[in-house]
């Protein structure tokens, strides 16, 4: 039994919601005979329609009473239409998936059947760029990874890796879901920078558009820690009760707005200000120690950046080192009385106490003194050293000493006589030491007083014998002062005298060295004539 291509099915296709192709288009199908096996063409060959469309089908044979007319097809489907005699419509709806519609006849000549491609495109439904690490180290490579869940058709999907709006990478979408990674060195330039990945659905052959999805942008942060420790400054050794100031400093960060720093003594730590560079830093730390952390202690520096920590740890040695202490007998004491001056410091210092003989060293020294007047107010000094982690530290500690003695009056500091010139201005002067200050009073008669540390003009009534008299507490002294006033008539008298002496004075002496030498050259010119040799002078010539 033969065949033509006349007794065949004629498969017409139309799709539409959305449509891509209109409705009165028809799409003639490749026909193949099931008895003859020479298929016949024409264009196009395939039909698109989005994910969930419907599609109009028109299945005919080419003889007028085919025994049977249909279409095999998973899909859903109706027939449409009244159809006539040798054609029938169909409408399959919910195409999710590229199928091949299949339409059969079976014609008294024979059977045929013809196939078309339905291809069914969609948009990805998930498309994600993993998530960026929290911080990423400048120089070191960034692995960026984008994951594509659906879209169809696949040899028509790309996915984009992009830094900003720069294509980084383009590839393939290939296996579900897809997965798409690229390699990317990080510079400071990067910190700040937002990363995505974006799909490319490109229908434009199928006289459609290009569709686009682009993931949710991910911001890069950048740092750069350098590989050097912080530099921190501090004491070596803290005294108990005392304030020591720390200082940690770092350079080469980026970025120094983010950085931060830790400072911790042992189990304490310490609230730094924190002062920022171009990109560099410094914190500054006031820290103070209590008893309880006597000993050796860790001071620690950190400085953090990103996901990684700069470190930097210091020795501190915690001491407790009172202040000697100066013990005297009694601080005060009458004149003539023995004291004992005492020095004790830490087991562990050495001290000495100054202005007294030389003691070997330890940790306590002592004198004995018998107490005069030139010791009332005598400080007594006592200096310790001790040794902490190497490192001398030294503490001091004074005592005065008071001596009470009574009252005196002395030629020094209060003259016996005073000769001054008539109309003159001159001041008394007479102090009167003692412990305590003694209170003085100079009179004449018993009711005329010296002006003792007063400016006055020397008259006649100040001439006179005066009774100076020093009182205390420890009893009293007293002490005669005279005054003598001259009058301008015995200033004339006195000056002619005065100069006439040392006139004659001056003229003796001349008298007698001009005489002595005369008589030693007449005695050298004895000698010589005598030829006695002459020794030579070896002493001093007598007077």
């Amino acid at each position: 039994m033969g065949s033509s291509l006349i007794d065949l099915p004629l498969f017409i296709l139309a799709h539409s919601a959305p449509a891509t192709l209109p409705e009165d288009l028809c799409t003639c199908l490749e026909l193949t005979s099931l008895f003859s096996g020479q298929p016949t063409s024409v264009f196009p060959p395939e039909v698109i329609l989005p994910r969930g469309g419907s599609v109009k089908v028109n299945c005919s044979a080419s003889c007028d009473q085919p025994i049977s007319l249909g279409m095999e097809t998973p899909l859903p489907k109706k027939e449409i239409l009244p159809g006539g005699n040798n054609w029938k419509m169909y409408e399959l709806s919910n195409v999710q998936e590229d199928s091949q519609p299949m339409c059969y006849s079976n014609c008294p000549d024979g059977q045929s059947s013809a196939k078309t491609l339905l291809t069914v495109y969609w948009t990805p439904e998930r498309v994600e760029l993993a998530p960026l690490p929290p911080w990423q180290p400048v120089g070191k490579n960034l692995t960026l990874r984008c994951q594509v869940e659906g879209g169809a058709p696949r040899a028509n999907l790309t996915v984009m890796l992009l830094r900003g709006e720069k294509e980084l990478s383009r590839q393939s979408a290939v296996g579900e879901p897809a997965e798409v990674t690229t390699t990317v060195p990080v510079g400071r330039d990067d910190h700040g920078a937002n990363f995505s990945c974006r799909t490319e659905l490109d229908l434009r052959p199928y006289v459609l558009k290009l569709f686009e999805n682009t993931s949710a942008p991910h911001q890069l942060q950048t740092f750069d820690l350098p590989a050097t420790p912080p530099q921190l400054v501090s004491p070596q050794v803290l005294e108990v009760d005392t304030q020591g100031t720390v200082v940690c400093s770092l350079d080469g960060l980026f970025p120094v707005s983010e950085a931060q720093v830790s400072l911790a003594l042992g189990d304490q730590k310490l609230n730094p200000t924190i002062t920022y560079g171009n990109n560099s830093l410094s914190a500054k730390a006031s820290v103070k120690v209590t008893a309880e952390e006597e000993g050796t202690q860790q001071l620690l520096c950190g400085v953090m950046l990103g996901n990684q920590t700069q470190e930097t740890r210091q020795t501190v040695t915690i001491y407790s080192f009172p202040a000697p202490n100066v013990n005297l007998t009694k601080p005060e004491v009458s004149e003539g009385t023995e004291v004992i001056v005492e020095c004790e410091a830490h087991p562990r210092a050495k001290v000495m106490l100054n202005g007294v003989p030389a003691q070997p060293p330890g940790p306590r020294a002592q004198f004995l003194l018998k107490a005069t007047p030139e010791d009332n107010g005598r400080s007594f000094s006592c200096s310790a050293t001790l040794e902490v982690a190497g490192q001398l530290v030294h503490k001091n500690q004074t005592r005065e000493l008071r001596v009470l003695y009574g009252p005196r009056l002395d030629e020094k500091d209060c003259p016996g006589n005073w000769t001054w010139p008539e109309n003159s201005q001159q001041t008394p002067m007479c102090q009167a030491w003692g412990n305590p200050l003694p209170q003085l009073k100079c009179l004449k008669d018993g009711t005329f007083p010296l002006p003792i540390g007063q400016s006055v003009t020397v008259t006649r009534d100040l001439e006179g014998t005066y009774l100076c008299q020093a009182r205390s507490t420890r009893g009293e002294v007293t002490r005669e002062v005279t005054v003598n006033v001259l009058s301008p008539r015995y200033e004339v008298v006195i000056i002619p005298v005065v100069a006439a002496a040392v006139i004659l004075g001056t003229a003796g002496v001349a008298t007698y060295l001009y005489n002595r030498q005369r008589k030693i050259r007449k005695y050298r010119l004895q000698q010589a004539q005598n030829g006695t040799p002459m020794k030579p002078n070896t002493q001093a010539t007598p007077p």
